[in-house]
Order: structure tokens, then C-alpha cells, then sequence
């Protein structure tokens, strides 16, 4: 009996073991890729200044980031600031708003573009992608539907390193511009989400999965009154 209760401690002793190890290896390799993304796309991070000295961008890309009933959320304001700072020094003619869109009830893309239009942008410049239900779907429809090559991106830096990623990884030229003035309630608990969304991310770039949605193409050079779904 005692020599039966030994050897299932031994066998508990190993099997706990070889979790931690497990555990180890899985940590090891979330970490690993989170840090490869971070250092691969750091140096496609600029200020406005180096944006200004771009050439050739198809579009500004404002990626979603949450409404409160009709107004943008914090984060999303700042995006949306950026964005539209960006075009008033003529880093690009062209912006696309690219958000959640999914039911009547919510809608970004038109808070977006409202928003944009109440600061004196020409709507005939703002492109709405009402399917930009996640990061890899903006950039990939940014690429497939809307047709830009080159792009600058506009979010929090933290969440830049993946979109720029995804967008090296799609074949779209693309520098990110940060758009985080002030400190977000919650931000350290969204830096841990981010890390598992970059694997997330790093594995779907192997995969290339299609976006959720495309549809038509409307070129970016276009109109993009061609993408309002309201008179």
C-alpha cells in the first residue's frame, strides 16, 4: 500500500512537471511572437512630421474603436483627430473610416464619418468600410475592396505594432501614426489582451484567411459618397 501511495505521488509529481513545462514552452512562444512583431514593425511607426514627407499615399486608414450611442468613444476620438490632422497637411486626399458596422443599431463607420464631416472634411474624401470588423479585415479590405497599396494607418501605438504587421504581412505598404494623447481608463488590462491578439494575428497572416466580407471594389482615388448607406 505504501508503496502503491508513493508511486502515485511520484505520478502526480511528473504530471505536474511536465504542465509547468508545457505551461514554460506556451509562455515562451506567445512572448517570443509578441516581441518579433514589436521589433519587426517598430521602425513603421512615425511622428505627423515624418508623415508629411510621404509620397504617394492612397489613403489615411482610421481604424474603429468603439461608440458611445452616437458620439465616438475616447480612443476613438483621438484616432479620429489624427487621422483628420493627417489629411489637413495632405499626407493623403483620402481617408477610410474602418469599423464595425454589423447591425443597425451599431454603427461606427457613419459616427465616424459624421465626425469627420462636423471638422470640415470634404465627404466626398471619407470612404466608409462598414465591415472593418477586426484589424485584419480593415487592412485586408482596405487592399481588396478599396484597392490602396500605400497607406498610413491611425490608432494607439500599442495596437499599431499588429496592424502594421498584418499589413506587411497582406502587401500593403503601410507607417502607422500614433494617436494616444492622453491615458484610457482600463489600458493596461488592453496592453495583456494585445498580446494574445498579435498571436492571434501572426497566425492568421500564415493562414491568409479571406475577410469576412468583400464585395464591389470602390477605389480609394473614387468618391466616397459611393459607400454611404444614408441619404
Amino acid at each position: 500500500m505504501k508503496k502503491q501511495k508513493e508511486s502515485t505521488k511520484n505520478m502526480l509529481k511528473i504530471i505536474i512537471i511536465l504542465l509547468l513545462i508545457l505551461f514554460a514552452i506556451v509562455a515562451i512562444i506567445i512572448l517570443g511572437i509578441n516581441f518579433w512583431i514589436k521589433t519587426k514593425t517598430s521602425s513603421k511607426i512615425i511622428t505627423e512630421k515624418q508623415a508629411q514627407k510621404l509620397q504617394n499615399i492612397d489613403c489615411i486608414l482610421v481604424l474603429g474603436a468603439g461608440i458611445w450611442g452616437d458620439k465616438p468613444s475616447p480612443m476613438l476620438e483621438d484616432r479620429l483627430l489624427q487621422g483628420i490632422s493627417l489629411y489637413n497637411d495632405k499626407v493623403s486626399t483620402k481617408i477610410i473610416m474602418s469599423g464595425d458596422h454589423g447591425t443597425e443599431e451599431y454603427d461606427e463607420v457613419n459616427v465616424m464619418k459624421d465626425f469627420a464631416i462636423e471638422k470640415n472634411i470634404n465627404s466626398e474624401d471619407i470612404f466608409m468600410d462598414h465591415a472593418g470588423f477586426s484589424t485584419y479585415d480593415s487592412i485586408y479590405r482596405a487592399k481588396e475592396v478599396f484597392a490602396a497599396k500605400k497607406i498610413v494607418i491611425v490608432t494607439q501605438k500599442y495596437h499599431l505594432y499588429r496592424a502594421l504587421y498584418v499589413a506587411e504581412k497582406l502587401e500593403v505598404e503601410a507607417y502607422g501614426v500614433p494617436s494616444n494623447p492622453r491615458t484610457y481608463a482600463g489600458q493596461a488590462l488592453r496592453e495583456i489582451r494585445e498580446i494574445l491578439a498579435r498571436n492571434k494575428d501572426f497566425v492568421k497572416c500564415i493562414l491568409k484567411p479571406q475577410s469576412t466580407y468583400l464585395g464591389e471594389t470602390i477605389p480609394v482615388s473614387g468618391n466616397g459618397n459611393e459607400t454611404n448607406d444614408k441619404n
